[in-house]
């Protein structure tokens, strides 16, 4: 090889090899729009930790309370490993950032408090409490960025996430360890399915109750306090940890807020735990990333995305997963929400996150505005754990169900000609239409399992289909306080065993019986 050649190689790789181990200081080079370039910090990581100089030995909530002043520490994390300088985002207020400023590597990859001490508290991104009740003292720091656990320390998904809403749990179950997404158009309902799953979870004995955190990306203050209000009525907070990254925070801070989540949760799985983790949206968190990365020079993609968007999706899901016995027995629930535009599910967000999850809950705006609540469209709606994660009490009375449902919303658009429809096809869109109002279900009041079965029991057995129309919520909610007065014991056993006897069967069968004769307002 020619010398000039030789000489050229080794110059290079002279140029690229730090010039002194263990340099851990640099500076900022140039600095806007919440981002920051050093140089000189030659052994830098990737999500790696930096502390600017001049702000050090304060607190980091300090830094991002503008109460204060902005007089906290600052802290920026590393997201680009360039050549010669590495690139950064500012995990506070940008503005007391200034050219020449020194920035030392901490050698931390960023990690959040986690503990029994969170629940029942709101903390922001970064795992710092911001609902004014104190700093946590004895917490465990998790790392925010993690590798996922393998297939061999995984078992298959089993047991059912109880979300307490009919529809969802009788045709499109969730189990524990599940990703199951939530996808619509704004205002269809998606937030309330969430919400919902976490009150419902009350109705757990207290040690298989799952620990619930809901993070909050990129939504307005007053809706999570209005979310965090409605918990604390219905006797669920003390159960759940809020992560709120508000329309308000940065950018950077909107994307960590999912990882915070999760590390959180993972803490609980790790030991043993049940946990069920709503992501309020991802759709959110994607925008935000890409604000980051055209700010970062990264070569953006299709829509503008930069081309790794699905990657920061992938790896934020895998972490859900049911551990084997081995590990704990633990498992992580994920419910990823992501918001579409005029119901199109087939854009580049949703069809990334439809191809990591395991099923998705579609909400039909034209469903939504006909009243029906939760609008879920039982066609596009699936579930791929499937009956597997169903009690033998919700299948034996649900199987039928979906396939109903469907075909109902198939002959739906001949309700309009009913005076010349054959009587068949009259009697299946009657019973269809009936069936639509028996899973109908209020905000804000899931049902627990037992009323559930013994509802779809009678749905399914025909009970309402002399009922008018109007009257069928009615009926449905004397139908249930007559089987609690009247089969408290049907009712005991299928809490217990999760399963419908051949004797609970007759004595639902006679149940249904006596009601009709109890309430001829109904039949006649």
């Amino acid at each position: 090889m020619d010398n000039a050649i030789v000489e050229k190689i080794l110059k290079e790789i002279e140029h690229y090899t730090p010039k002194s181990e263990g340099v851990h200081v640099g500076r900022v080079a140039a600095v806007g729009d919440g981002v920051v370039a050093i140089d000189g910090l030659s052994n830098a990581v990737m999500a790696e930790l930096l502390e600017f100089e001049e702000t050090k030995g304060k607190s980091l909530k300090d830094s991002m309370d503008p109460l204060t002043g902005g007089e906290g520490a600052l802290y920026a994390l590393v997201l680009n490993l360039e050549e010669d300088s590495v690139r950064a985002v500012i995990l506070g207020d940008s503005s007391r950032v200034k050219e020449g400023m020194t920035v030392k590597s901490t050698g931390k990859i960023l990690s959040v408090p986690s503990g029994d001490e969170l629940l029942g508290r709101v903390v922001n991104a970064l795992g710092e409490p911001i609902d004014g009740k104190g700093p946590f003292k004895n917490a465990t720091m998790m790392p925010v960025e993690r590798e996922a656990y393998g297939v061999i320390h995984r078992k298959s998904v089993s047991t059912p996430l109880q979300t307490g809403i009919k529809a969802i749990d009788s045709m499109i179950p969730i189990g524990r360890g599940q990703r199951e997404l939530i996808i619509g158009d704004r205002s269809t309902g998606k937030t309330t399915v969430a919400i919902d799953t976490i009150i419902n979870q009350k109705y757990e004995p207290k040690e298989k109750r799952p620990v619930c955190v809901y993070v909050a990306i990129g939504q307005k203050e007053s809706k999570t306090a209005r979310i965090m209000q409605q918990l604390k009525d219905n006797d669920a907070f003390e159960y759940t940890i809020i992560v709120d990254a508000s329309a308000s925070a940065p950018a950077a801070l909107q994307f960590l807020a999912p990882f915070t989540g999760v590390a959180i949760g993972e803490f609980f799985m790790d030991r043993g735990q049940d946990v069920l983790v709503v992501y309020d949206d991802l759709s959110k968190q994607a925008v935000a990333y890409r604000q980051l990365s055209l700010l970062l020079r990264r070569p953006p993609g299709r829509e503008a995305y930069p081309g790794d968007v699905f990657y920061l999706h992938s790896r934020l899901l895998e972490r859900s997963a049911r551990l084997s016995d081995e590990k704990g027995g633990g498992s992580l629930t994920a419910l990823p929400i992501i918001e579409t535009q005029e119901g199109d599910i087939s854009g580049y967000i949703p069809t990334n996150v439809i191809s990591i999850t395991d099923g998705q809950i579609f909400l039909e705006t034209g469903l939504f505005n006909k009243g029906v609540r939760p609008a879920i469209n039982v066609g596009d709606s699936v579930s791929r754990v499937g009956s597997a994660a169903q009690t033998k009490a919700m299948k034996s009375v649900a199987g039928t169900l979906k396939l109903e449902l469907a075909q109902f919303r198939e002959l739906e658009a001949f309700m309009q000609f009913a005076s010349d429809l054959d009587k068949a096809t009259a009697d299946r869109i009657a019973s269809g239409q009936r069936m639509v109002e028996v899973l109908k279900q209020k905000n804000g009041s899931p049902m627990p399992v037992e009323s559930q079965v013994i509802n779809l029991f009678a749905a399914v057995n025909k009970l309402f289909i002399e009922v008018p129309l109007p009257k069928v919520k009615q009926a449905e909610a004397q139908w249930i306080e007559f089987v609690g007065a009247s089969r408290s014991d049907v009712l005991e056993e299928i809490k217990k065993t999760g399963a419908v006897s051949d004797d609970a069967k007759l004595s639902l069968t006679k149940a249904m019986e006596e009601f009709r004769v109890a309430h001829k307002e109904y039949f006649s």
